[in-house]
């Protein structure tokens, strides 16, 4: 097992325990909360490991991800007004969008870009509501599918669960 899998599985699977864990609405600081911390220190380590799977000729694209998602969970912890997590999620996405575009290879990085900007609104949306849910689910979608055609299999697995619990949590909070 090398450092930049087991870095990888590592952080898939306490993403995977945040999308798993029970998310109500509150109207309590996000630092208060196990699943947001969850989403940060998971996303944090999937960081890591897509920076460590580029240096061994991986894809930049996760790297982007990540890093739109860390961006995202930093606007989510210190509890952002929308107001301010709605320009720079926007600036950053529009940023990467381009940069991705730029870097386009093959059409399917459109499925990664869409991907990555549901993620990135599902964050930065208010806990336990059904637009985070459902943006969440539908970015990580886009990023199976992507996973999928690049044989990335510690992004497909970690999306498949992660769109898995995020539509159980659409529907749930879509009948409350």
């Amino acid at each position: 097992m090398t450092l930049p899998f087991l870095t990888g599985l590592i952080g898939s699977l306490i993403l995977v325990t945040g999308a798993a864990w029970p998310e109500k609405p509150s109207k309590k600081h996000p630092v208060t909360s196990i699943r947001n911390w969850l989403f940060t220190i998971g996303s944090s380590t999937m960081l890591v490991y897509s920076i460590l799977g580029y240096i061994n000729g991986g894809l930049i694209f996760f790297v982007f991800l990540q890093g739109m998602i860390g961006i995202a969970s930093l606007l989510m912890m210190v509890d952002a007004s929308s107001k301010i997590e709605v320009p720079i999620i926007s600036t950053t996405t529009v940023i990467l969008i381009i940069w991705s575009l730029y870097l386009l290879d093959t059409l399917h990085t459109t499925l990664f870009i869409l991907g990555a900007t549901g993620i990135a609104l599902g964050y930065t949306f208010g806990m336990g509501t059904f637009r985070r849910n459902i943006a969440l689910t539908i970015g990580s979608i886009f990023l199976v599918i992507f996973s999928y055609i690049e044989q990335s299999w510690i992004f497909f697995w970690l999306n498949i669960f992660f769109a898995i619990f995020s539509s159980y949590y659409a529907v749930k909070s879509f009948k409350d």
